[in-house]
């Protein structure tokens, strides 16, 4: 792994970590993160290999990001005080976050350290074509992951905006997105 790489993924797992205490959710709050994926979607995704069962690796690891993004999402609390939302990362949501990105970052060091025989093993077995076509599940597995996590967050964020505009006794109430579903 370059330097690039433990700075990006690094950088990913802390997303999360940033999350554990409670803050505002704001823009900051999905650029950073979507800023982050773009960065190596950008870098490392040359093509998407369409040839013997590339398509189904891919497709399977993309599956796996957004389960792992949507659950994610759920499990992040999102509570509105007054015209502000915040949220906070819990253990589940962040279990659900390192083990999605440290298990890339587990494989990228597993093949670089004895395991690419194994996964050249693999690979001709079921037919996966090129390495590119690992690349590319990793890389669009991480950017489903997050992107899916963001999307459920942001839904859920608007469903507790609009559950704390109704009037409850003739005041606005302070209501959690868990509440509002």
């Amino acid at each position: 792994m370059t330097t690039t790489d433990w700075i990006t993924d690094t950088a990913l797992l802390l997303v999360v970590f940033r999350q554990l205490r409670e803050g505002r959710l704001d823009v900051k709050s999905y650029l950073i993160p979507l800023g982050i994926v773009a960065y190596v979607a950008h870098s490392y995704l040359n093509a998407v290999p369409t040839a013997g069962n590339d398509l189904l690796l891919i497709g399977t690891l993309v599956a796996v990001g957004a389960a792992l993004g949507i659950a994610g999402g759920v499990y992040t609390r999102i509570r509105s005080v007054g015209a502000h939302l915040f949220i906070k990362a819990g253990a589940v949501s962040a279990t659900l976050w390192v083990l999605g990105m440290g298990a890339r970052m587990g494989f990228q060091l597993w093949v670089e350290h004895g395991g690419a025989d194994d996964l050249a093993r693999f690979s001709a077995v079921h037919r996966i074509t090129t390495a590119d076509a690992w690349v590319a599940a990793f890389v669009l597995m991480a950017l489903t992951e997050v992107v899916t996590r963001l999307a459920t967050i942001f839904i859920r964020g608007r469903m507790a905006g609009r559950a704390q505009q109704q009037p409850v006794d003739g005041r606005r109430a302070a209501v959690t997105a868990d509440q509002a579903l």
